[in-house]
């Protein structure tokens, strides 16, 4: 389809969850809570071990990295929500929009390939518990984390990137409650096959091949248990 006569749009408007007032109030309460709840427990883990030497071990340093990445992942999403169930116009605009799509998938990317990371972390200590130490030394633990934040980036800068480059024409509704990926790859006036084919590569590479890896590494575990 030609983009001659097509009029990109300069913002969108969030549906959200509910566009009754009363309700909108209560979720905002009820995610208000949930937002403080989580931000306070993962700080409080990362004090927690950073405060106690004993706690200096792979595990924990995993640990640390997992909680900065969940409460960066509810900051991307959970402020501009709690906003918009106060606003009257649920407007975000395209910039805003494409760093919020942009940093979720990040730290969404991010958390899968850390927990795949933790569960081979567990897969050594259980199964080979007398070379723990040597395998799992700091150079190794150091190296995997910032694979599990690059990788998770990357696949993040390339999605948005191709996302972005659609046109969305003049449908500028999305049905969801903050930028997700393909709620606004559905809002493109032109052929999106190439879209849903690397979101299809991207979801086998970051969500069905750490789910793989952990359960392999689970299995392993139980079996040296048993």
């Amino acid at each position: 389809m030609g983009t001659g006569n097509q009029t990109w749009v300069r913002d969108f408007i969030l549906l959200g969850l509910s566009s009754d007032r009363d309700t909108q109030a209560a979720l905002f309460v009820l995610f208000l809570i949930m937002y403080l709840l989580t931000v306070l427990g993962n700080f409080l883990i990362v004090l927690l071990i950073r405060l106690d030497s004993r706690l200096h071990t792979p595990m924990y340093f995993f640990l640390t990295n997992l909680s900065l990445v969940d409460v960066s992942y509810a900051t991307s999403i959970v402020p501009q929500m709690l906003v918009h169930f106060l606003a009257g116009q649920k407007v975000i605009p395209h910039v805003s929009c494409a760093a919020q799509m942009f940093f979720s998938l990040s730290f969404g990317g991010i958390e899968f390939v850390l927990l795949t990371v933790m569960a081979y972390d567990r897969y050594v200590a259980v199964c080979n518990p007398l070379r723990y130490s040597v395998i799992m030394h700091g150079g190794l633990c150091k190296r995997l984390a910032v694979t599990s934040w690059v990788s998770g980036s990357v696949n993040s800068l390339m999605q948005t990137a191709i996302t972005f480059q659609l046109p969305m024409c003049t449908n500028k509704f999305i049905d969801h409650i903050s930028c997700e990926l393909l709620a606004v790859v559905r809002l493109a006036c032109v052929d999106t096959s190439f879209n849903e084919a690397a979101i299809m590569v991207s979801s086998i590479i970051l969500l069905m091949t750490p789910f793989c890896l952990v359960l392999l590494s689970y299995v392993r575990i139980i079996s040296a248990v048993l």
